[in-house]
């Protein structure tokens, strides 16, 4: 094999596929990036058998072939490459036991000589028949995950927790994204540009963090999402991203999703989230003190108590219902409101030990919350 391409074009390929290369692994071929270049393009891969990523570079074939580089030697040679034209070829040579591999990279003055694996060892992303496919802008995928991602289960044994669930409606016009973790519930909904076919899939939280950090978030460019029965496979600009989906039946979300309140009041974000973060100044890291909500009249007296000493604040709203004192790990109030892209926002509650739900009108977005005890912190 013999390709070149410019230092920029490959440490983006390789920046991208590996987060796909498994920190650890029994299998030393999956610790590689292959490169392909059996064909007229030139693809990076890296696969740990849940998640796995292909991209596209920009580059000139001069003899075809492939060959599976050690991820971390590989990365690490071509961040501190001179920004030039690299020349990447292999040699084989026979050994005792096995066909060995050389790979020569060439930049400018610069020249590594490293050894490397066939790429035909490596572990290929599987082949997906594509039963249902959707299309999202990559703008709007972003945006779901960053406005979720937050709220799922980082230390829960059960699976389920630490995936998002991607439903489409029955009508086949929605896409709702919803995750959870023991103390909050998490959905955004979505109208897609086409009807599609319902469905619904656990997709790994780890899957989706990665898609965050790669996907460009054009608002014109678009990710086109298909189905199988295992799989999930995400298709954007010349990347794909594939993942094995979360097995088991997701909870029954709406049951939990009540509309029942005595207390609704609107708020100014920006002052609120402002408010709330000065709260935390008093509360130790590991501490855990509640922010405490006082609603009476116009008025949302927020308050803190801690060894570090006591603050409280005044912000104005608009309320109808009862009054509530209610309080919440002030965490949990700052994840939402952050990825609410909107200047005020509607709380609804119930009581000062039922759950908290922040909404729009139209239910796009809905944030649960459980409260937490407050008695001795008022």
């Amino acid at each position: 094999m013999k390709i070149t391409c410019s230092k920029s074009e490959l440490l983006k390929g390789v920046n991208i596929v590996s987060k796909a290369v498994p920190v650890r692994t029994t299998m030393p071929i999956l610790e590689c990036i292959l490169i392909d270049a059996t064909s007229d393009f030139i693809k990076l891969t890296a696969n740990d058998m849940e998640l796995g990523i292909e991209t596209m570079i920009e580059g000139e074939i001069k003899e075809r072939g492939m060959v599976a580089i050690d991820a971390r030697i590989f990365s690490d040679i071509v961040k501190k490459l001179p920004d030039s034209e690299v020349q990447i070829r292999t040699e084989k040579t026979i050994g005792t036991e096995e066909e060995l591999v050389q790979t020569f990279i060439r930049c400018e003055q610069t020249n590594f000589s490293i050894p490397s694996k066939r790429g035909e060892e490596f572990s290929f992303l599987p082949f997906i028949e594509k039963k249902d496919s959707i299309t999202i802008s990559e703008f709007t995928l972003k945006e779901i995950i960053k406005q979720t991602i937050f709220s799922i289960s980082q230390n829960d044994n059960n699976p389920i927790l630490k995936g998002e669930l991607f439903e489409i409606s029955e009508d086949g016009s929605t896409l709702r994204v919803v995750s959870l973790d023991s103390h909050r519930i998490s959905v955004r909904r979505t109208a897609l540009k086409d009807s599609y076919s319902p469905r619904k899939v656990i997709v790994p939280g780890k899957t989706l963090i990665e898609i965050n950090k790669i996907i460009p978030g054009e608002t014109e460019a678009d990710v086109v999402i298909s189905f199988s029965n295992n799989h999930i496979l995400f298709e954007f600009g010349r990347t794909i991203v594939l993942s094995r989906l979360i097995e088991g039946n997701y909870f029954a979300i709406d049951k939990m999703l009540s509309k029942d309140y005595n207390l609704k009041f609107e708020v100014n974000k920006k002052e609120l989230t402002e408010c709330i973060d000065r709260s935390t100044l008093l509360i130790k890291e590991g501490e855990k003190k509640p922010v405490i909500l006082e609603i009476a009249d116009d008025n949302l007296k927020i308050s803190v108590n801690s060894q570090m000493g006591h603050m409280e604040e005044n912000v104005g709203i608009v309320k109808e219902g009862k009054d509530i004192m209610i309080g919440f790990n002030p965490r949990f109030l700052m994840d939402a409101l952050r990825v609410i892209d909107e200047e005020t926002v509607t709380f609804y509650m119930t009581n000062s030990k039922a759950p908290c739900f922040i909404k729009d009108e139209g239910e796009s977005y809905i944030y649960l919350i459980l409260p937490v005890n407050i008695i001795g912190n008022n």
